[in-house]
């Protein structure tokens, strides 16, 4: 997401300065393309920019290059902006925000609702928190990655709004991934069966992205498994910490988890169909090789724990 961010804003006329990842060898050859700095440091992209974009992993991950001692984009930041565009906690944006107010700088949330393909053409859905005055000042930049700009409010309410977005569209995911699984176990036509969704209730964004992809198992991956299990983890603890209880958010997200535990969470979140359509249920298949010979054998990957013998992957299932 971040590098094609990066290019997009080389492509409408402005200066990327900086650029810092810590797959280095990614990072190099971004720099490169762009004609920038391959920061090998987080206080030189500080040193090298006035607005600063973050997009990374999780709250840890954010802490971390915000952090208030050793190497940290908050050396030298006095009058820097920095958006950061993760979906993490609430939580989290405030104390950024703080430790970067304590700095002299400004931190403002840039939550998309959008993906890969969108940050390359500038056509994201960003939903931003913060400092209203900063927001004003870097609008102009904003505009040209995005679409549908919206300002929410003070610190940590993006992500609070990210995390509602998220967990309608995974509750969505694992609901079409059980009715397309459920439908093709009783013999329905899956095409025919995904023309009657899009006329009725059953319609969706989710089934214009994801549905055929689950019905041929074509599970690029745009936005992860993992990722899905992280952002439906987050809205269940926002419903936690005020006292809701939301057993389709956790149900969805123990259907996420599962993706993972099973070694498919690096796999687009269509892949939550691996896990509803009879006869795929995350198995694999394995050769398996001892003593005795060789044996073709489905199992899960949890099941392969049972196993002492040298086992090699042949194929997803």
């Amino acid at each position: 997401m971040g590098a094609n961010m990066a290019r997009r804003l080389k492509d409408v006329g402005y200066a990327v300065t900086a650029v810092y990842d810590v797959n280095t060898a990614g990072a190099a050859a971004l720099a490169t393309e762009l004609g920038a700095q391959h920061a090998t440091k987080l206080s030189d992209v500080t040193a090298a920019a006035d607005l600063i974009f973050t997009v990374v992993t999780d709250d840890a991950a954010q802490l971390a290059v915000f952090a208030e001692s050793g190497d940290s984009l908050l050396a030298g930041a006095k009058g820097r902006i920095f958006v950061n565009c993760a979906t993490i906690t609430p939580a989290t944006h405030v104390e950024v925000e703080r430790r970067a107010k304590a700095a002299g700088a400004v931190s403002l949330e840039g939550c998309m609702a959008s993906s890969i393909p969108q940050a390359r053409n500038g056509t994201l859905y960003l939903m931003c928190g913060g400092d209203r005055a900063a927001f004003d000042r870097v609008q102009p930049v904003l505009e040209k990655l995005s679409t549908a700009l919206r300002y929410i409010g003070t610190a940590g309410q993006a992500a609070q709004v990210k995390a509602l977005v998220n967990l309608v569209m995974n509750i969505n995911t694992a609901g079409l991934a059980e009715g397309l699984g459920l439908g093709a176990a009783l013999g329905l036509n899956l095409d025919m069966l995904r023309e009657v969704f899009a006329q009725t209730g059953a319609n969706s964004q989710v089934l214009k992205t994801d549905g055929e992809d689950m019905q041929n198992r074509a599970h690029d991956c745009y936005f992860s498994g993992a990722h899905a299990a992280k952002d439906s983890g987050i809205a269940a603890q926002l419903g936690r910490d005020v006292g809701l209880k939301l057993p389709l958010a956790e149900a969805t997200k123990a259907q996420f988890d599962r993706m993972v535990t099973l070694g498919l969470g690096g796999l687009d979140k269509s892949g939550v169909a691996e896990l509803t359509f009879k006869g795929r249920h995350g198995r694999v298949e394995l050769l398996v090789k001892c003593r005795a010979g060789s044996a073709i054998l489905p199992c899960s990957l949890n099941e392969l724990r049972r196993f002492t013998a040298s086992v090699t992957i042949l194929r997803g299932e």
